[in-house]
């Protein structure tokens, strides 16, 4: 018998029953689309976490405080006040592999203009920071060296901030208050959005590095020095010069951890890779639990299908039809309740992936792979669950299923 022939039987005898072959391919269809929108999820969060750190810069190196031990007790990262404002200096006059070092101090604070007022995270940095950030101006200008070293009362917004204390005025000129000191508004930072680890980067206002430890903060030490390497290539350089430097300053010595880390964009992109592929093969996991479960539905089915069909296969083994014929019917019904479920599985779930982007903010990012992969999952589950019945049907005594009522 021809497999067209064939195809055609098993569409008539999957016709005869149509709820309960609906029925039993549903559960394929939300196994499939589970699957999918499940990988979709997680690589949309994998891409969105890649492009947040992206964002703050290809070739940034994080050089921030260690931790120290006093009487026997040890503290974690940032323990320290181990980076200071002539470290950045010497890396800036003598890594040669370096373009741009922004030393930085963060704190919080309230800010104030007329009646309106916001807690905020404030940056103290130089202008170098917005090479280290890959950031950019929306209006204004950011401070100058100048500024810096005179601890001039300025601030430049982010995006955030901008919009709540000046939702219908122009920021740029205005004076605020950051605590106690009053800084001119003289530029805006264009918007970056919310970080891959759900923090709203525009949510901060920098002011020159010098005017957050004299003015406003009463600081003597550094929390972090970013700094930008000339390219790729030159990353790894950088890395070994800002330790050799760092190292000579703080007189580390031979075998003794240093009292600073520098870590670069490459490592938190190599370890944000592995956290989404672990929660994107928890997520799969658990969604292909579903499609297991369809297949055992259809294991159901066939099983119930042979019984209820016992003289129908009694007659066509007694006219001459062979075993592998019966059994090969009995599979290509089986494959054809999990190929129809795979592709409408399919479909439902690329139309959620597209709801979900117009009308959400769920990163779901479909891949040809994991439609590949759950469509061929849902037509090897066919296969699987459906040879048991097959070889079953094909299995029976001609004289004994012609008997049967």
């Amino acid at each position: 018998m021809r497999l067209s022939d064939v195809i055609t039987l098993a569409f008539r005898a999957l016709s005869r029953n149509l709820l309960r072959t609906s029925l039993t391919v549903l559960g394929l269809i939300i196994g499939v689309a589970a699957v999918i929108t499940m990988l979709a999820l997680g690589n949309g969060a994998k891409a969105s976490v890649q492009a947040s750190i992206a964002s703050l810069g290809t070739n940034t190196l994080m050089i921030s405080s260690g931790s120290v031990n006093r009487g026997g007790v040890r503290s974690g990262a940032f323990g320290s006040d181990s980076l200071s404002v002539e470290d950045a200096e010497a890396l800036r006059q003598q890594a040669s592999a370096l373009i741009a070092v922004a030393p930085l101090t963060q704190n919080g604070a309230q800010i104030v203009f007329a009646n309106r007022n916001w807690y905020t995270s404030i940056t103290g940095t130089n202008p170098d920071f917005l090479i280290t950030r890959n950031w950019t101006l929306d209006q204004g200008r950011f401070f100058t060296e100048l500024e810096v070293r005179t601890s001039a009362k300025v601030c430049v917004l982010g995006s955030s901030v901008a919009q709540t204390l000046f939702p219908d005025q122009a920021a740029v000129g205005q004076t605020i208050r950051i605590g106690a000191v009053p800084c001119q508004v003289i530029g805006t930072l264009r918007s970056k959005g919310e970080s891959g680890f759900g923090q709203n980067q525009d949510d901060i206002v920098a002011v020159p590095y010098t005017t957050a430890m004299k003015r406003m903060f009463n600081l003597t030490s550094l929390r972090t020095i970013l700094a930008s390497a000339r390219d790729e290539d030159s990353v790894s350089l950088a890395q070994n010069q800002i330790n050799g430097i760092l190292s000579r300053r703080h007189r580390t010595a031979q075998g003794v951890e240093p009292d600073f880390t520098i870590r670069s964009q490459a490592e938190f992109a190599e370890s944000a890779a592995q956290s989404s592929a672990v929660f994107t093969a928890l997520l799969a996991g658990i969604a292909s639990v579903s499609l297991l479960v369809g297949g055992i539905g259809i294991m159901n089915i066939m099983l119930v299908s042979v019984t209820e069909r016992i003289k129908e296969i009694g007659i066509r083994l007694a006219v001459g039809a062979k075993k592998r014929d019966i059994r090969r019917q009995f599979l290509v019904e089986s494959v054809v309740m999990s190929v129809v479920g795979g592709g409408v599985g399919v479909l439902l779930a690329l139309g959620a992936a597209q709801l979900a982007t117009r009308f959400s903010e769920l990163p779901l990012l479909v891949e040809p792979s994991s439609v590949v992969l759950a469509f061929g999952f849902s037509a090897a589950v066919g296969i699987f669950f459906g040879y048991y019945p097959a070889v079953k049907a094909s299995r029976l005594d001609p004289i004994e299923a012609l008997r049967s009522d």
